[in-house]
């Protein structure tokens, strides 16, 4: 019988950023960078469609987890460090 292979899972590297939607929303929460890509990456040369946020924050609401349509993001602003 062959040992089970360890499959390697980086450490997640959330950054807190805000954004606002097309339809006026301003929404901040925290985005996954762990394979060390700058945050402009995620957007511009990741192909999927959508973004995943946590412990989102908007509305009201708190610690949602939302998956955002890039198309309809107007601006992104990263928290500082």
């Amino acid at each position: 019988m062959e040992p089970i292979k360890e499959i390697y899972r980086p450490e997640p590297e959330y950054r807190t950023i805000t954004i606002k939607t097309s339809d006026g929303l301003t929404i901040q929460g925290k985005v996954n960078l762990a394979t060390k890509q700058r945050l402009s990456d995620l957007f511009i040369k990741n192909a999927t469609s959508f973004i995943v946020m946590i412990d989102v924050f908007f509305k009201g609401l708190q610690g949602k987890t939302l998956f955002i349509n890039k198309d309809h993001i107007v601006w992104v602003e990263p928290e500082d460090k």
